[in-house]
């Protein structure tokens, strides 16, 4: 776990460090992730959390359909700039995280040899299963637009936060937003709520604010730093663990809202598999595993205790 945070450490000091210019992610480009940001979790140097001793359930994996038995691996799909729940390593290539870990633990449940993980820009990861993904474990609020595109699995309640940059120079007041410049990483859910704030910003005969969506978090929290956002919102976990790794170039400003729950996102038309997965999460909840790999993160406080499918909104 110190290993790991380490390693965040030096990829959020670097990207905070960057000029302006080259902040980019270097395993990404216009036309999505290069071959270098899709390397499984299992080549990964350092791990956070030794999925070794967490056995095969066997009635379990009796469920998992033919084709990823074949296979032998579990795929997913997640947005690596969330850290975290999942980022890359000091390779530059490595997704790491929470998720990562997550679904290294579910695929030893369901006897499979390794669960992958490789890197896609948020958007992308729902349209893409049942062919390129099996699974996409990359923070995804359980809203009810995103349960009639695809199965949802609960195990996190996560909420949103503001952060800004440390002593907050802009005097950013997050009971008052409008007129501001905020940072959002692209298709989450604090890009739709920001949207909603700003609405009634206007409603409310005041500015607009002005919402900056990227895909990816490391740039939105150069430029927070840099002064050129008055603040990001993001997953308070994201917030949280930013915060404390950024060099105190980060921190939070007033109260987490919104939470939610987080769900494993599977392909609306494999019953088979999201059964699997449904129970191999059940399992990992009840014996104390997915607690324990929150814990590495500093987010034991968000696991959930029933893996719920596709549970009742209110949005």
């Amino acid at each position: 776990m110190t290993i790991t945070k380490a390693h965040a450490l030096i990829a959020l000091a670097a990207a905070a460090a960057l000029p302006l210019a080259a902040c980019a992610d270097p395993t990404t480009s216009s036309n999505g992730p290069s071959t270098g940001a899709n390397a499984s979790s299992s080549s990964a140097a350092t791990t956070s959390y030794d999925v070794s001793a967490i056995p095969t359930v066997d009635e379990i994996a009796a469920l998992v359909p033919d084709d990823v038995v074949k296979r032998g691996t579990l795929r997913n799909g997640a947005s690596a700039d969330y850290a975290p729940a999942e980022f890359l390593g000091d390779d530059s290539q490595t997704p790491q995280g929470y998720d990562v870990d997550i679904n290294r633990a579910l695929a030893k449940v369901m006897g499979l040899k390794e669960g992958t993980t490789n890197h896609a820009e948020f958007p992308t990861i729902i349209p893409a299963l049942g062919t390129k993904f099996d699974v996409g474990i990359s923070s995804f609020t359980i809203t009810s637009e995103r349960e009639e595109q695809a199965n949802l699995i609960s195990y996190v309640q996560v909420g949103s936060a503001f952060g800004v940059a440390t002593g907050n120079p802009k005097n950013f007041d997050p009971t008052n937003p409008c007129g501001t410049t905020i940072g959002v990483q692209t298709g989450t859910a604090q890009e739709d709520y920001a949207n909603e704030l700003s609405e009634k910003c206007v409603a409310d005969g005041k500015d607009k604010i002005t919402i900056m969506p990227h895909d990816l978090q490391t740039d939105i929290t150069t430029k927070v730093i840099g002064g050129q956002y008055d603040a990001t919102f993001a997953d308070s976990t994201v917030i949280g663990y930013t915060a404390s790794l950024s060099g105190g170039q980060i921190e939070q400003v007033g109260d987490v809202v919104e939470s939610a729950p987080q769900g494993v996102a599977v392909n609306k038309d494999d019953a088979q598999l999201t059964e699997a997965v449904q129970k191999a999460m059940q399992y990992l909840m009840d014996n104390g595993y997915l607690a324990d790999i929150l814990d590495s993160y500093g987010a034991k406080e968000a696991a959930l205790t029933t893996a719920e499918l596709n549970p009742a909104t209110t949005d």
